[in-house]
């Protein structure tokens, strides 16, 4: 098996995963130790929607609660990582060179599509972080491109890590959440029609995806599924995904997640 890349789409299902991992955050965990040490990550969340690719300087990272509702045990938990500008200032070059447009905040820290997977891979917080921004109004042709641009971290051994979703549908899991009852079929059909695609490296078919209905039941908006096609990018055109987990939570939220070889 050819070496692992640089590069995870990994899930941060709703805020609760943090308290219930499950099987997901075990798989989570054995990949984050199976890997060498990364001098940094950056870390791209749907949660964090900007009108250009914005990169986060901060040197510390303030832990954000960005969720309503949900257990008082969640409001407590931090995740004090520390941030890099000097990895910063790699990221806003290579996004820069590729021609795209580059914002930078200096207070941004990680919401919770960031904090809740980097505290089940690295839980003693102790990698530096760059928080990465996503445009969900320029479409998944645009993530990919981003990714793109951050291939070339990998030479300074940085790892980039997309945190999303491969179903998410907050009406659907509303309705779960009060009334009860079984799957939706589109869940794991829109899971499996991702996973052939991925597994056959259809970059073209997977950046089409609304053009499944079960693509557009899965996915009202595009927000979630973005990071996938920016850690695609990043993994570079010769790339292999594998899924590393597959499996749903809360009836609604498929869990997989993607290594590259």
């Amino acid at each position: 098996m050819p070496a692992r890349r640089s590069v995870l789409f990994v899930p941060h299902g709703s805020p609760m995963f943090a308290l219930h991992p499950g099987a997901a955050g075990a798989a989570m965990s054995q990949i984050a130790a199976a890997m060498d040490t990364p001098r940094a990550i950056v870390v791209v969340s749907p949660h964090w929607e900007t009108a250009l690719p914005t990169v986060g300087t901060a040197t510390q990272l303030q832990t954000i609660h960005d969720f309503g509702g949900f257990d008082p045990r969640l409001y407590d938990m931090q995740y004090p990582a520390t941030g890099c500008p000097e990895v910063a200032a790699q990221v806003i070059a290579a996004l820069q060179s590729a021609g795209l447009p580059v914002a930078q905040d200096a207070q941004r820290g990680l919401d919770h599509g960031a904090w809740i997977p980097l505290r089940q891979m690295f839980p003693d917080a102790d990698i530096p972080v760059v928080p990465l921004s996503v445009q969900s109004h320029q479409g998944p042709e645009h993530a990919y491109r981003v990714g793109q641009a951050l291939a070339s971290l990998a030479a300074h051994n940085i790892l980039v890590i997309a945190s999303g979703n491969i179903t998410h549908n907050l009406r659907d899991f509303m309705m779960v959440s009060m009334q009860g009852g079984a799957t939706p079929a589109y869940v794991q059909a829109f899971a499996d029609w991702i996973h052939t695609h991925m597994v056959q490296r259809d970059v073209p078919g997977l950046l089409a995806y609304r053009q499944q209905v079960t693509g557009q039941r899965a996915h009202p908006t595009d927000e979630h599924l973005l990071p996938l096609f920016t850690a695609l990018g990043a993994a570079g055109a010769d790339a292999q995904p594998e899924a590393f987990f597959r499996g749903i939570s809360d009836h609604v939220i498929a869990m997989d997640g993607y290594t590259f070889h």
